[in-house]
């Protein structure tokens, strides 16, 4: 059994213990998440797609608080922002905007590569090496910077 999946299961028993119900309640669904992933690929989750599990659930929250907040349903929002927060734990340390600036420079001048032909390269290659430490949208704001021709 992987680490992260000992560390959510002790998580889920403490929540449990302090009666942090709204806590509990979202680290069973990303456990829910991790088993039926599992059941997919007819083996464990590893590291990568268990991080990749809790980049999307971050961000549907992050997606419904908007939703919220455009209706003007201001508590639910803040609700899915708790969840968000509860889930990012499980991610590392996230790089800032700066760091993967540089990764992705380093990469596009190494590989040669430019214009917005090479985006999927530069993806493909970023979210590898990033594993849950940055997400895709930054990734692919900064890549899209980098490679576009100067006006």
């Amino acid at each position: 059994m992987a680490t992260f999946d000992l560390t959510l299961q002790d998580d889920i028993k403490n929540a449990l213990r302090a009666g942090e119900s709204e806590k509990l309640g979202t680290l069973r669904m990303l456990l829910t998440d991790v088993r039926n992933k599992a059941i997919e690929l007819r083996r464990d989750v590893e590291e990568p797609e268990f991080l990749a599990l809790v980049q999307k659930a971050i961000k549907q929250r992050r997606e419904a608080a908007d939703q919220f907040e455009a209706g003007d349903r201001l508590e639910l929002a803040e609700k899915e922002m708790r969840e968000a927060v509860f889930l990012d734990a499980y991610l590392p340390d996230q790089l800032s905007d700066d760091e993967i600036r540089g990764h992705v420079a380093a990469f596009v001048s190494e590989q040669g590569l430019e214009g917005p032909a090479a985006i999927g390269t530069v993806m493909k290659e970023m979210l590898q090496r990033f594993s849950g430490s940055a997400d895709g949208a930054s990734i692919n704001r900064i890549a899209r910077e980098i490679l576009s021709p100067p006006d």
